[in-house]
């Protein structure tokens, strides 16, 4: 069962169009462009993509639509993690069908069950699919973390095969990346170096929709060993990092594609537009970084 997805996975933005309808033609033409620049697959409809505010059934159609237009270009991993597990594994069903790759499956939200909980939820979910499963462990949004030892439980499980860590912990990403038979991804953007030097695959990241080919730069000198190039490089992105934590992701992610000309529409409530102030900090980021002129 595959395992290796690729080292720059970009967890795609939705563009919709001036009526907030999904813009399946825009979300074809980003899915190439990012593999053009940096990504070796994308995530559909995550969180980057709005996925709380998207139906089932846009959901699939934009899963196949990319699938359609990547082709064997590159990965393309289906969101489809919920607090409900019946409704986790209907989704993850539907993205089988429609051929993804594998499906990344969130740490239920807002319910906040037990440990034990998860694990029983994600145990459901792989039984039910023969996709390979991602977990997706961010206790930020989701109130709950999965830690160590339960992810090497879950690891046991033959198609559960990798975890998109964001959580922040150093210590905890130690341990983590010392499970047998469970690949780790960086689910935060300044979180990528360091796990690419604990010896994980790379990262689910969202800065890489504007600098793809400078963070696969950082994952790839710091697999070749050139951790002080490594740093530097690294060093050279965090303004743009913080920058795009300015407010909810994925606010000022798609702040920064309008800003460099890419139309990817509005957001759906209850996200909303960045303010000026916030607007002026993205802009800031892109311009120190020389891809936004005055």
């Amino acid at each position: 069962m595959k395992t290796d997805f690729g080292t720059i996975l970009t967890a795609m933005v939705t563009p919709f169009d001036a009526d907030l309808a999904v813009d399946y033609p825009g979300a074809e033409r980003l899915a190439l462009r990012l593999l053009d620049n940096g990504s070796d697959g994308v995530v559909v409809v995550g969180t980057t993509g709005e996925s709380p505010t998207l139906t089932d059934a846009e959901k699939l159609e934009l899963l196949r639509v990319i699938i359609g237009a990547v082709g064997d270009r590159g990965a393309v991993v289906a969101g489809t993690g919920t607090y409900d597990t019946r409704h986790t594994i209907e989704l993850t069903r539907a993205a089988e069908r429609c051929g993804a790759d594998a499906a990344l499956v969130v740490t239920p939200y807002y319910n906040k069950p037990p440990v034990r909980g998860l694990v029983e939820h994600f145990r459901a979910v792989a039984a039910a699919t023969g996709l390979p499963v991602i977990i997706y462990n961010i206790p930020g949004r989701s109130g709950v973390n999965l830690p160590a030892d339960a992810l090497a439980t879950l690891a046991e499980v033959e198609n559960i095969v990798a975890v998109k860590q964001a959580n922040p912990d150093r210590e905890e990403l130690d341990r983590v990346c010392a499970i047998d038979g469970l690949a780790v991804y960086a689910g935060n953007d300044d979180m990528l170096l360091d796990v690419v030097r604990r010896g994980g695959l790379g990262g689910i990241c969202v800065a890489s929709h504007v600098v793809g080919p400078a963070m696969a730069e950082v994952a790839r000198l710091a697999k070749a060993g050139d951790l002080a190039a490594a740093e530097a490089a690294d060093g050279a992105l965090r303004p743009l990092f913080k920058a795009l934590s300015v407010t909810t992701n994925p606010i000022p992610i798609k702040a920064a594609l309008g800003l460099l000309g890419e139309d990817v529409g509005g957001l759906r409530l209850p996200l909303v537009e960045v303010d000026d102030a916030e607007r002026a900090v993205v802009a800031g980021a892109l311009r120190d970084l020389g891809l936004l002129t005055a």
